[in-house]
C-alpha cells in the first residue's frame, strides 16, 4: 500500500490545548473566507470571536445550503468560499434529502485525506511489509469513474490522482481504475469486477469504511464464485479479455468451495488481516460475527468517524470505538442531544463537553462550511488532557413518536446491546419501525433463534429501552404506547435487500444501516409483513 505525500502538508500539531486550536481554525476559516459572498451576507469580516461567530451565522442543516451550493455548482465564484471548489461531494442524507458539499483542494489536503492516510498507516502497522505494494489493500469504498458523474459525485468517487494520491487510503492497486470498457457499468458489476481482478493478487486488507460493504463481501463471494471461476480460467474480466488465464487459481477457488460450501475472504487471500471499517453504530453489535466470516485471524481496524461535511474524530484503539476530536480540521460546536436544533440555540464547545454525555455535532470549516447542522449524534467517553474522546451514537432522524415516547438512536441502540449481553444472543443486523403505538423490530440473528428466545429478548429490551429513555418509560407507564416486539427475520433479508439496492444502481458507500426504517416497502421486503402506521 503506497502512502504518497501530499503538495500542500498540513503543519505538525502543536501541544496546545483544544480551545487555542479551535481558535486557530475559526481564524483561519474566517481569513480564507470573509470576501466570500457568504462571508459578506454574514459581516465575517466583523468576527473576531466565537461569540461574535455565534451571532452572525445562524445554525442551518445541510440542506439550507443548497441556495449557496447550487449558485457555486452554476460557475459563480466567491460564493461560500474564496477557493474555488474542485469537487461538489453528494452523499446520503439521514431523511432521505442528499447532501450536497463543496469541496476545495486546501481542504481536502489538511483536514480531510490526511485522516484516511493515517487510518491505512495504522493498517499498515499490522503487515510493515506490505508498505510499497501497490496490491496489497482491495478497496471497496473507493470507485472512480473513467465518464462524468456530474456536478455531484461522492467522496470515494474523486479522482484522486488530481492531488497526487491514487485513491482514498493511497491505493494505487490494478482494480483502482477498471478498464475503459466498464466505465458505463453499474456499482453492482464494478464490485464483481474489481472483486475479479484481486482473486488474483495476494491482499492483506480490505478497506470498507461503510461496515455494510464488510458485511456484504462474504456474501458475494458465496454468490460470485462460479463466476469468478469461469473468468480465471478464460483469463477474462467480465467475459472481456484481460489477461492469461489462470486455470491454478480457479481450480484452488473451486476446490475450496466445494469442499466447505462456502467461500471465505481468508480463503482466498491466507495472508488477509484487518478490514478498515467503522465500528460503531449497528455495527457495533454485528461485526464480531461478521470478521468470523473472514477468517480467524481477521480484525478490524476503526475508520476515521466522519461524513462528507467533515471529519470528527480518529479511533486509534482497534478495540474502542471513540477517538480524539480532530480538532485542528473543524471548528465543532455541539447541542445537547436531548435539546432540539435551531438556528439560534446555544452550543458548547470542545473543551465544555461532558463524559457521559450525548451531543448533536455543529461544523464549520474553511472549505465553505458554515455551522452546519450534520444530524450526526456523538458520545463523550473520556477527556485526555482536554481533548473530548467521541464514538458515533447515532442519527436525529427525526422519526415519529408512538403514545408520545420519543426514542433517540443513541437509547435504542444502547438498549440493544444490553439486551444483547443480558441474553447472549449476537445479532447480525436489525432496523427500528417506529408505528402509531408501538414500537416495532426486526432482528436478524447470528443463529435462527426459538420462538421462546425471541420472546425473552423483546421482554428484556423493553426494560432496558424503559431504562435508557425516560419519554419511553413514562408513555409504558400510563399505557399510551405498547412494549417493543421483536420480529426475527433472516440475515439473508437484510444482505439481499442491500444487493439489490446496488443491483439498481446506488453506490455501496450510500447504502448504510439504518437504526430507524420508515419506509414500508423495505419493512414489508425484510419482514414480509406490512407496516401499519407510522411510516413514511
Amino acid at each position: 500500500m503506497q502512502l504518497p505525500a501530499f503538495s500542500h502538508q498540513a503543519e505538525p500539531v502543536r501541544q496546545v490545548p483544544v480551545s487555542e486550536k479551535q481558535s486557530i481554525v475559526l481564524a483561519e476559516m474566517l481569513a480564507a473566507n470573509r470576501e466570500s459572498a457568504f462571508g459578506h451576507a454574514h459581516e465575517l469580516g466583523k468576527v473576531r470571536t466565537i461569540d461574535d461567530y455565534r451571532k452572525a451565522v445562524p445554525i442551518r442543516y445541510q440542506e439550507e445550503f443548497a441556495p449557496w451550493v447550487q449558485r457555486m455548482a452554476d460557475g459563480e465564484s466567491r460564493v461560500l468560499s474564496c477557493e474555488p471548489p474542485i469537487a461538489f461531494l453528494a452523499s446520503s442524507g439521514t431523511l432521505g434529502v442528499p447532501k450536497r458539499t463543496p469541496v476545495t483542494r486546501t481542504y481536502l489536503e489538511r483536514c480531510y485525506l490526511p485522516f484516511y492516510l493515517e487510518a491505512s498507516a495504522r493498517l499498515i502497522g499490522l503487515q510493515p511489509e506490505a508498505l510499497g505494494r501497490s496490491d496489497s489493500a482491495l478497496n471497496l469504498w473507493q470507485d472512480w469513474r473513467g465518464h462524468g458523474e456530474g456536478a455531484y459525485v461522492g467522496p470515494s468517487q474523486l479522482d484522486y490522482r488530481r492531488l497526487g494520491v491514487g485513491a482514498a487510503g493511497g491505493s494505487q492497486a490494478p482494480w483502482t481504475y477498471l478498464p475503459a470498457e466498464f466505465d458505463h457499468s453499474g456499482p453492482w458489476d464494478r464490485a464483481y469486477l474489481r472483486l475479479r481482478i484481486a482473486v488474483e493478487h495476494n491482499l492483506h486488507f480490505v478497506i470498507a469504511i461503510n461496515p455494510a460493504i464488510a458485511a456484504a463481501l462474504p456474501y458475494q463471494l458465496d454468490l460470485w464464485w462460479p463466476r469468478l471461476v469461469e473468468d480465471l480460467a478464460r483469463g477474462t474480466v467480465g467475459g472481456i479479455p484481460f489477461g492469461p488465464p489462470n486455470p491454478q487459481r480457479a481450480r484452488q477457488i473451486e476446490s475450496v468451495a466445494q469442499r466447505t460450501g462456502k467461500l471465505r475472504p481468508s480463503d482466498i487471500w491466507p495472508e488477509l488481516k484487518a478490514v478498515l471499517t467503522w465500528n460503531s453504530y449497528i455495527a457495533e453489535l454485528y461485526l464480531p460475527s461478521v470478521l468470523a466470516e473472514y477468517g480467524a485471524t481477521v480484525r478490524a481496524v476503526p475508520a476515521p468517524i466522519g461524513s462528507s461535511e467533515g471529519l470528527i474524530a480518529l479511533p486509534t484503539d482497534p478495540d474502542r470505538t471513540d477517538g480524539p476530536l480532530a480538532a485542528s480540521t473543524c471548528l465543532y460546536e455541539f447541542v445537547p442531544a436531548d435539546g432540539e436544533i435551531s438556528p439560534d440555540s446555544p452550543t458548547r464547545l470542545a473543551h465544555e463537553l461532558e463524559a457521559g454525555q450525548d451531543y448533536h455535532v455543529v461544523l464549520s470549516h474553511l472549505g465553505g462550511l458554515y455551522r452546519c447542522a450534520t444530524r450526526d449524534i456523538v458520545s463523550v467517553t473520556d477527556h485526555q488532557e482536554d481533548t473530548p474522546w467521541l464514538s458515533f451514537a447515532g442519527r436525529d432522524s427525526g422519526a415519529p413518536a408512538p403514545g408520545g415516547a420519543k426514542v433517540s438512536e443513541p437509547q435504542i441502540l444502547r438498549a440493544m446491546k444490553g439486551a444483547v449481553a443480558a441474553t447472549g444472543m449476537q445479532i447480525r443486523n436489525f432496523t427500528w419501525a417506529p408505528q402509531s403505538d408501538a414500537h416495532r423490530l426486526a432482528i436478524a440473528f447470528d443463529r435462527a433463534p426459538a420462538p421462546a428466545d425471541v420472546t425473552q429478548f423483546s421482554r428484556i429490551l423493553d426494560k432496558e429501552l424503559a431504562s435508557q429513555s425516560p419519554a419511553y418509560r413514562g408513555a409504558r407507564a400510563a399505557n399510551r404506547v405498547g412494549a417493543a416486539t421483536t420480529l426475527a427475520v433472516p440475515n439473508a433479508n437484510f444482505l439481499a435487500h442491500w444487493s439489490g439496492r446496488v443491483q439498481d444502481g446506488e453506490r455501496p458507500p450510500l447504502v448504510k444501516d439504518r437504526v430507524f426504517q420508515r419506509d414500508i416497502g423495505i419493512w414489508t421486503e425484510l419482514t414480509s409483513e406490512p407496516l401499519s402506521g407510522g411510516g413514511d
